[in-house]
């Protein structure tokens, strides 16, 4: 992403990330590799409590390594990943070799999905990052079977420019689009991040 939004909800410069180089190292990070198993098990309790109890299908737009759909896929969903990055993208294959998962190169703002739609779109610490969040979430929602549901996992980073999303504004984001909304702060859980935190960090789950 060459933007960042931050939380006037204006979008500014930033220096591009090149996400095929940060891909050897992105799964360092507790909460994005998910290697240490008391992290790994908090992320699964939480999507256990997201996504539907039967087996669905899980779009994962941003999806990096695949830890996210790793998990999803162990619960027994069908997982479609979509990222910007190749390197991402074929890390997040071999997690998965022998799982019910694609992963597919493109924009998480606009997936190359086709016609294909979806009980789940998951994205987890991207929409803070795209210059029209509210145009990707309408694309979202149209994505979406019925009884659908959007499951966003953003926040607000920083002290003195913070940048992110905060919940009262992707509240009203998601209220002309969404009939049933539920907020998790998930600050407070140092297990999901491997460390305390003092930023605002929470989960949104939207259904439709």
């Amino acid at each position: 992403m060459s933007e960042r939004i931050t939380t006037d909800g204006h979008a500014t410069a930033s220096p591009p990330v090149d996400w095929d180089a940060q891909a050897a190292v992105f799964d360092d990070e507790p909460d994005h590799g998910l290697r240490d198993p008391l992290v790994r098990a908090a992320w699964a309790e939480r999507l256990r409590g997201w996504l539907p109890a039967r087996p669905a299908d899980v779009l994962d737009l941003g999806c990096g390594t695949g830890s996210l759909s790793q998990l999803a896929a162990e619960q027994g969903h069908r997982v479609t990943g979509v990222d910007l990055s190749e390197a991402m993208i074929e890390r997040a294959r071999a997690k998965l070799a022998g799982r019910d998962a694609v992963f597919l190169p493109g924009d998480a703002a606009r997936p190359p999905v086709g016609e294909r739609r979806f009980d789940v779109v998951l994205v987890r610490h991207v929409l803070w990052a795209l210059s029209d969040p509210a145009g990707a979430l309408g694309h979202w929602r149209s994505l979406l079977r019925p009884s659908g549901r959007l499951v966003l996992v953003e926040g607000v980073w920083g002290t003195v420019t913070p940048v992110g999303i905060p919940t009262d504004r992707l509240l009203t984001l998601l209220t002309p689009l969404t009939e049933h909304i539920r907020v998790e702060h998930l600050s407070e859980d140092v297990r999901l991040w491997g460390k305390e935190v003092a930023d605002e960090r929470y989960a949104v789950v939207a259904g439709v």
